[in-house]
């Protein structure tokens, strides 16, 4: 009787186990290659991994999914519109996620490490591209290397960003925002200056801000870091470059900035190649809360 009880629990526990395992993969793929200039994609998903770079894939998306404890499957559309492709890709979580859910994975995400759903999204470098992410719970690894990307709009709720170009090739475009939005984690964002971007933005309310400028962008540009409660790291570029940096702090924030900065103004620096009339000129706004800013 005793043999037959602990073989019930092992067949139910081994029962359990492959159900917990179980993955449902799924493939989305925009095969139209001619009709349009722009390509305009909405990714959403509430939670998991999601890698996405460049794939030499012969038309501008492809998706793969592997997902698992599915409620609901991704839905998927795309239409061209006045020479605008327009694809949509959403996973929605018909489950609530109560803020402690929430917490649970950003503190013990070690437990659960592909957040039950892993995306691995690939575009052509053929392509001109729209970018709008939302990124629920989870993290998300993104290399736009040899990637066109004119806009990029990233948002989450409470997922961590890896923004690189991997390659060091830049963006072919000049690109006119990239935009990321954190309620809660953190943004790692190395040789930033690729992007070409015109405005960046950045906005975490509890997190950190981590970023690395090996040179300029190709033309003037402004990047924005905001930050409500944590900590901004920046790598800026070498000191004869020109740029500017304004830091707007409380007292129950901390500073720390490089000696070769050169104070012209109330938390208002300049490197040694300051020039208000450079045509490559940077611009660094930063405003912290509560946390710290350290400069190097």
């Amino acid at each position: 009787m005793l043999k037959k009880i602990i073989l019930l629990l092992f067949c139910g526990i081994t029962t359990l186990s492959l159900e917990a395992d179980a993955q449902i993969t799924r493939q989305f793929t925009v095969e139209e290659k001619e009709g349009y200039g722009l390509v305009c994609f909405n990714f959403s998903s509430y939670k998991g991994i999601s890698t996405l770079k460049r794939e030499f894939i012969g038309h501008p998306i492809s998706a793969n999914a592997s997902l698992g404890k599915i409620n609901i499957l991704p839905s998927f559309s795309h239409e061209i519109v006045d020479g605008v492709l327009f694809a949509n890709l959403e996973h929605k979580n018909v489950e609530s996620e109560s803020l402690g859910r929430t917490l649970s994975y950003r503190l013990f995400s070690n437990s659960n490490p592909d957040f039950d759903h892993a995306w691995d999204i690939g575009l052509d470098g053929n392509y001109l591209y729209d970018l709008n992410l939302h990124f629920g719970i989870g993290q998300a690894n993104l290399d736009f290397s040899h990637l066109p990307v004119s806009n990029c709009k990233i948002k989450t709720a409470s997922a961590d960003v890896y923004l690189e170009y991997g390659s060091k090739m830049p963006n072919t475009v000049n690109m006119d925002t990239l935009m990321v939005a954190i309620h809660m984690g953190s943004l790692y964002a190395d040789n930033l200056q690729l992007s070409n971007a015109k405005t960046v933005l950045f906005d975490v309310s509890y997190g950190s801000v981590n970023l690395s400028f090996s040179d300029l962008m190709a033309g003037t540009s402004s990047i924005s870091t905001v930050v409500g409660a944590g900590s901004v790291n920046i790598q800026l570029p070498e000191q004869d470059l020109p740029y500017l940096v304004k830091i707007k702090s409380t007292a129950m924030c901390r500073t720390k900035i490089p000696s070769y900065l050169k104070e012209i103004g109330d938390k208002t620096y300049v490197s040694r190649g300051y020039d208000a009339d450079a045509k490559n000129l940077m611009t660094f706004l930063i405003d912290v809360s509560v946390g710290s800013v350290s400069l190097k």
